[in-house]
């Protein structure tokens, strides 16, 4: 047991008085059964204070590192240690697959399902709409099983919980068999082709991401992963909408090597190693030297909301390294962004200077709120506490669910009381 520092990308210090590092699921029970004030610690991916607390951080990097297939149901329970990079080799082995993975492998599914991060795809949901059943210890040190079949819709309530319900441990989420996508990138995308093409450039693969850095009047990279065997790739050698293509792998950020991003050029591989941008098996090549926002909104504004955010171009621009733009379907969960509505996500990974961006953030939040925009849950973001209660259709109704499971607010930190929990 000791005391904490930082996230990963260092911009965060804990303030929390204790680390525990159990390394079986009784352990993290009678540590949270202690505490006064708790919360788990995942791979610290995220760039706000939502894992901190003042009491006692509960990391989950020593629990066993458990995988179990069930083949009958098709689906695959995974220890809240597993990071997505593991995970997706291992089920890749034994012919299964997830529908999506997010452009870094290296975080842990149990903090990316809590904070609704995603992939990319029109028709794909995020991370979170794969998990079919949770295990959490509960603020008394209980061990809870939840699952879609036995809960029904408050299951919806209890997936995106920020961790205000308990620590999970395990989850499981529905496989399907495995396939292989083709990645293909092409640079000079003009702006004007996503007035008119905006649903037919994000609909052309199986997932699509535009990579901006708002320095010219263009999407300098389109990267499609088409899911092979789902129809002719789109594209060509004659381009794409305008777009020509690369003619050698490329980073997101262009000046950056592309060793570690994922093999590209149309050559077909395992969807655990083109879904996300970067190689499983490789480091992040930013090494955390980076700050990250996200905002999610609905999908019919994304080219007003971009050509919202044009006049700060100059603005935008020297704090950013890329802005990536993403499609996620809609979902029924709570405290997902795509409840119940098809969205863009605007991300933006930005360079490692707070002071410098913060200002620049308070200024995109102006441009994107008449569309209805929010923050991901993970991410640097400037609103005001309280201001996201009425995007939220079912932010009462997980208020409610909180209480219920933590009615003295174990796991209730800062972050959740501004912005989720009131009070």
């Amino acid at each position: 047991m000791n005391r904490p520092t930082t996230n990963w990308a260092g911009n965060i210090g804990f303030a929390a008085e204790r680390l525990h590092h159990p390394s079986t699921v009784a352990e993290v029970q009678a540590a949270v059964a202690r505490a006064e004030r708790a919360r788990a610690l995942g791979s610290g991916h995220s760039f706000n204070a939502v894992a901190d607390t003042p009491g006692d951080l509960v990391s989950l990097a020593r629990l066993p590192r458990t995988m179990e297939l069930d083949t009958a149901a098709g689906t695959v329970q995974v220890g809240a240690r597993v990071r997505y990079a593991e995970l997706a080799q291992w089920l890749q082995e034994r012919g299964r697959a997830l529908h999506n993975l997010g452009s870094l492998p290296h975080i842990s599914v149990a903090g990316s399902v809590a904070t609704a991060t995603h992939g990319s795809g029109d028709a794909n949901g995020n991370l979170a709409t794969a998990v079919e059943a949770l295990e959490l210890v509960t603020a008394e040190g209980d061990l809870v099983s939840l699952s879609r079949a036995e809960n029904g819709a408050e299951f919806d309530g209890a997936v995106v919980a920020l961790g205000a319900l308990g620590i999970v441990t395990a989850m499981t989420l529905r496989t399907e068999p495995d396939f292989d996508v083709a990645q293909s990138v092409y640079e000079g995308l003009p702006l004007e082709a996503l007035d008119e093409d905006f649903d037919a450039i994000t609909g052309a693969a199986y997932s699509v991401s535009l990579f901006t850095r708002w320095r010219d009047p263009v999407v300098d990279q389109v990267w499609l992963k088409h899911r092979v065997g789902g129809g002719p790739p789109a594209g060509g050698a004659d381009g794409f909408f305008g777009a020509r293509p690369a003619d050698g792998p490329r980073h997101p950020v262009p000046e950056m090597s592309a060793e570690h991003s994922t093999r590209q050029l149309g050559v077909a591989g395992p969807w655990s190693e083109r879904l996300p941008h970067f190689r499983p098996g490789s480091p992040p090549s930013s090494a955390g030297e980076e700050l990250q926002a996200e905002y999610l909104l609905p999908r019919g504004a994304a080219v007003a909301a971009l050509r919202a955010l044009e006049p700060l171009r100059e603005r935008i621009a020297p704090v950013l390294q890329v802005h990536e733009i993403r499609t996620i379907a809609a979902d029924g969960l709570w405290l997902s962004p795509s409840h119940r509505q098809d969205t863009v996500g605007f991300h933006f990974t930005l360079v490692p200077d707070t002071a410098a961006v913060l200002p620049v953030l308070e200024l995109i939040e102006e441009r994107l709120d008449p569309f209805g925009a929010v923050p991901h849950w993970g991410k640097l973001f400037t609103a005001p506490a309280g201001s996201l209660h009425g995007r939220y259709s079912r932010m009462r109704d997980f208020a409610a669910l909180a209480r219920r499971f933590d009615p003295r607010g174990k796991f209730a930190n800062a972050f959740l009381r501004e912005h989720v929990l009131g009070g």
